[in-house]
C-alpha cells in the first residue's frame, strides 16, 4: 500500500493551512479545512484559495471524494460548500459533535427553530472512531475535543491532520475558551494522539509563525512528544490546564469568528438572500 500524497496550501490572512490528500495508487483524493477568502470590511468573499486546490486536483489528475473538515471554524470561513458544487461525488463531512454546536450558536445568533441542528447541512457525520477508505489508503476518525466540543483529527495512512488540537512544536496548542472547550479535555485528546506511532506525520492546521520564522506546516508525533512547548511527553494535565488557562485568558476573540462560525455550522453555506437579494450576516451585540 502505498502512503498518502499530501499537498499543502497557505492562507497567509488567517494562517490556516488547507489540505489535498491523494492515494496515487487509486486516484482518489480528500480536502482538508478547505478556506473560503473573506474581507472583514468589505464583507466580500472570494474564492482564489479554493480554486487552487481545485487546479491541484486537476494538475494530479484525482477525484476527490471527501471534504472533511476538523470542526467548526472560529478563524476562517470554510470553503466546503462552494468547493462540494463543483465537486460531483464528492462528500462533505465532520465530526457528530457538530450537533451540538449547532444548538449553541442557534441560540446565540438567534438563527430560529427553523435552523436544524441535526447536521443535515454535512453529508457524513462521522462517530468517534469511525473508519472510511480514501481509495485504498485506510481513514480513521479521532475525536480530539478541547478546543471546540466537535473536534476531529483525521488519520489517513500514516498522515494525521490535527485540526486545532496541535500546532507546530513551537506553537504549542489552540486555545480552550470557546462554548464548549476544555483544557483538561485537551490534554486527554493530545495524550491520545500521542498513543500513535512516533512516525506519524502531523499536519496543522493553522501556524502563525511564532518568532517571525517562515510557515511551516508538517512535524510528527515523535517531535510534537519531545519539543512541543505546551504539552510534551511528561507533563501533567494539571500543568497543561494551568499553563492553557492562563494563556487563553491574555487572548483577544479571534478577528472571523462572529461571521465565521455562522457560516461555518451550515456547512460553509451563506445564508440564504434576503427579499432584496443580499445576503446578511449577524452581528451580536454585547454578546462576547
Amino acid at each position: 500500500m502505498s502512503g498518502a500524497r499530501v499537498l499543502p496550501h497557505y492562507h497567509p490572512d488567517t494562517g490556516t493551512w488547507s489540505y489535498v490528500v491523494a492515494d496515487p495508487a487509486s486516484g482518489r483524493a480528500a480536502l482538508v479545512d478547505p478556506v473560503l477568502d473573506f474581507d472583514l470590511a468589505s464583507g466580500r468573499t472570494g474564492t482564489r484559495s479554493a480554486q487552487a486546490l481545485l487546479d491541484a486536483v486537476a494538475d494530479g489528475g484525482w477525484q476527490v471524494d471527501w471534504i472533511l473538515e476538523t470542526h467548526a471554524h472560529a478563524d476562517h470561513l470554510s470553503a466546503g460548500h462552494w468547493l462540494k458544487r463543483r465537486l460531483p461525488g464528492a462528500r462533505l463531512a465532520i465530526g457528530e459533535g457538530i450537533r451540538q454546536v449547532q444548538k449553541t450558536f442557534r441560540t446565540i445568533y438567534n438563527l430560529g427553530e427553523h435552523f436544524p441542528v441535526d447536521g443535515s447541512q454535512f453529508d457524513q457525520l462521522f462517530g468517534d472512531d469511525e473508519a472510511f477508505m480514501l481509495g485504498g489508503l485506510p481513514g480513521r476518525v479521532i475525536p480530539v475535543p478541547g478546543h471546540t466540543g466537535d473536534s476531529v483529527a483525521y488519520l489517513i495512512g500514516d498522515a494525521l491532520f490535527t485540526g486545532d488540537s496541535l500546532f507546530m512544536p513551537d506553537g504549542g496548542t489552540a486555545r480552550c475558551d470557546f462554548p464548549g472547550g476544555s483544557a483538561a479535555l485537551l490534554y486527554r485528546s493530545i495524550r491520545r494522539l500521542y498513543r500513535l506511532p512516533d512516525e506519524t506525520r502531523v499536519f496543522v492546521c493553522h501556524d502563525y509563525c511564532p518568532g517571525g520564522r517562515e510557515p511551516r506546516c508538517e512535524t510528527t508525533i515523535g517531535e510534537q512528544k519531545r519539543g512541543n512547548v505546551h504539552v510534551r511527553e511528561g507533563t501533567t494535565e494539571a500543568e497543561f490546564v494551568a499553563l492553557r488557562e492562563a494563556r487563553d485568558a491574555s487572548l483577544v476573540m479571534p478577528r472571523l469568528l462572529l461571521p465565521a462560525i455562522q457560516v461555518n455550522i451550515r456547512a460553509g453555506a451563506l445564508p440564504e438572500p434576503e427579499d432584496n437579494g443580499v445576503r446578511y450576516l449577524k452581528l451580536p451585540v454585547d454578546r462576547f
